[in-house]
């Protein structure tokens, strides 16, 4: 099964066990909570990126750069890479899905802005989304940042793992995210995008009490590992 490794805000390493290495919304070098700089991210095969917000993306393009990863993400976001020198590349966009050597791929929809970080010009803002991801048997949604909204249902059935924001502010907070574990109806729930400053400050204990038995509630900190 795979293993999940949580590096704070919404940044996670995946390693399949094939040992394939994913880095979703990579945010090392200026996040105050992160457990490593990009430097000790490691190899790493594929990194996903939800949206061009600078907690979600600020270490996307030199990650691959330096690694050699591909990238994965909009077309809109892909494409603003490939301006900055980075030649291992794949597009997608929501409602999308592809398979991939490490598993299948789907971009999910989310409701939040399309900003993305270094675009000085703005000819690349693009739609936020999500990722569903098939990996090893499993399925692990990562929401990314979004609002709670009712195609959240369309995910019933379709997944193991979800990971949502609770920080409220910028995205749902732990009422929504309960009421979107509700929709969706995951085995397991991992909260992320809390804590991270001081506005987006939230208990995740009062998460858990809020989903109830709906969900397993996985609370992470940045450097804990999980395998679903």
């Amino acid at each position: 099964m795979p293993k999940l490794t949580f590096h704070g805000q919404s940044a996670f390493t995946v390693e399949t066990e094939d040992g394939t290495r994913l880095v979703i919304d990579p945010f090392f070098d200026d996040s105050p909570v992160s457990d490593i700089k990009r430097a000790e991210a490691g190899p790493v095969d594929y990194v996903l990126c939800t949206h061009g917000h600078f907690d979600h993306f600020a270490d996307a393009i030199p990650l691959a750069r330096e690694t050699g990863a591909t990238l994965v993400s909009t077309f809109e976001i892909v494409s603003f890479a490939e301006t900055q020198g980075i030649a291992n590349t794949h597009p997608m966009h929501i409602g999308g899905a592809f398979d991939f050597p490490f598993g299948r791929a789907k971009m999910t929809p989310a409701i939040h802005g399309g900003q993305v970080h270094g675009d000085e010009t703005g000819r690349f803002t693009t739609t936020p989304g999500g990722f569903l991801l098939h990996l090893d048997g499993r399925r692990i949604y990562h929401a990314g940042d979004t609002a709670l909204t009712l195609d959240l249902q369309l995910l019933r059935g379709k997944v193991d793992v979800a990971i949502l924001p609770i920080g409220d502010n910028f995205t749902m907070g732990p009422e929504d995210a309960a009421a979107a574990v509700g929709l969706v109806e995951p085995e397991v729930v991992i909260p992320v995008h809390y804590d991270t400053w001081p506005l987006i400050a939230q208990d995740p204990e009062r998460f858990r009490d809020l989903v109830g038995d709906r969900a397993r509630v996985q609370v992470m900190g940045p450097g804990d590992a999980f395998a679903p």
